[in-house]
């Protein structure tokens, strides 16, 4: 269902029934919920964010590919990816999980 490059990848789906509007049972698909992996990662560059840089251009640079910018979010164990790049200075690590 995801790319195998995808954050959603290896995540399980599950379903539950839940009544209609018009009193069908109906079945719900959906994904679980990802947790960011506890696993050591390995370092490859600290980044330190400069004024108006943005986490898609520096995973691009890095990584190679914009959409990894979730790599970079699980390596620095944040949620939301601004956080990253919201203040200029920040030093941030671009990493790759151990495999």
């Amino acid at each position: 269902m995801f790319d195998p490059i995808s954050r959603y990848f290896t995540i399980e789906t599950a379903s539950m029934t839940v009544l209609g509007g018009d009193g069908e049972s109906l079945e719900v698909r959906y994904l679980k919920r990802r947790f960011i992996p506890r696993a050591r990662m390995t370092t490859l560059v600290e980044h330190r964010v400069a004024q108006g840089e943005r986490l898609d251009n520096i995973t691009a640079r890095y990584l190679g590919d914009p959409l990894q910018f979730w790599r970079v979010c699980d390596a620095n164990t944040v949620l939301r990816p601004e956080e990253l790049t919201e203040e200029t200075g920040n030093v941030i690590a671009i990493a790759l999980p151990n495999m």
